[in-house]
């Protein structure tokens, strides 16, 4: 079967173009074929990470999958690709060849003219972003297999996004935490916080996890020696991974038994 339903979907960073793109798969019905698509995040794939686990029947690739996307569209009925901001509008030509697709940009609606508004089919209003600050360097750093101490990330995620290390106009991240669970971190320049959110995703209290975790940040002048070393002393040793999903496990048996 031909797929016609191809969205590619571009704009700045942190204009709501994942969230966008969540909207659109909880609208469709149960039992539409989707597939999601982000080329260019490497080895941190935090979006897809975090879809894949919103949506459990959801077709996700990865870069290094571009060949098994493409034999996938003939047997799909919605096709979803998200073009990073750090790649050329053009690069979807790359990918797609010769397939039909609605080109939409997601936009911050003071922005009037941009090379969005000359390559999109349609341009949807997204995030009250700052136009005006123009980041210079994505800093990204996989911690797959790492356990985090929940406190120490509140308190380091509190200084990434308030100057510590640099202006940062963006950060996002997977993070195992000690209690098992894996969280999603976001944040946006100038606009409203949020807190963490829980990925569905099964606890992990056996060991070091073996699932992705990683943290993408964008900004100018951002001091990456200080923040690895920072996110490495969040890290948990193995004695204190065994000692709090043993902690864990004890209290989730309880639960059980009351």
């Amino acid at each position: 079967m031909s797929v016609l339903n191809i969205t590619v979907v571009a704009g700045p960073a942190g204009c709501g173009k994942t969230t966008w793109i969540c909207r659109q798969i909880q609208n469709l019905t149960a039992n539409e074929n989707v597939i999601y698509f982000s080329p260019g995040t490497g080895k941190v794939p935090i979006d897809q990470t975090r879809l894949a686990a919103e949506f459990p029947n959801l077709k996700v690739f990865q870069d290094g999958q571009e060949v098994e996307f493409l034999q996938q569209l003939a047997t799909v009925d919605t096709v979803y690709i998200e073009l990073g901001f750090y790649l050329e509008l053009t690069s979807i030509q790359q990918i797609l060849d010769e397939l039909p697709y609605q080109a939409l940009a997601i936009l911050p609606p003071k922005l009037e003219y941009s090379e969005y508004h000359a390559w999109a089919d349609k341009i949807i209003k997204g995030a009250d972003i700052d136009t005006s600050m123009v980041s210079n360097r994505l800093w990204r750093v996989p911690s797959s297999g790492q356990v985090i101490d929940e406190d120490s990330l509140q308190e380091f995620w509190y200084e990434i996004t308030h100057g510590a290390y640099g202006q940062v106009s963006r950060a996002k991240g997977v993070f195992d935490v000690a209690d098992g669970r894996s969280l999603y971190a976001d944040f946006v320049a100038g606009i409203p916080a949020t807190e963490f959110l829980e990925l569905d995703l099964p606890r992990h209290l056996e060991g070091r996890p073996q699932r992705f975790s990683g943290l993408e940040i964008l900004g100018n002048n951002l001091e990456e020696s200080a923040m690895k070393q920072t996110l490495e002393d969040c890290y948990l040793s193995e004695v204190a991974i065994t000692q709090h999903q043993q902690q864990v496990k004890q209290i989730l048996l309880e639960e059980n038994i009351e």
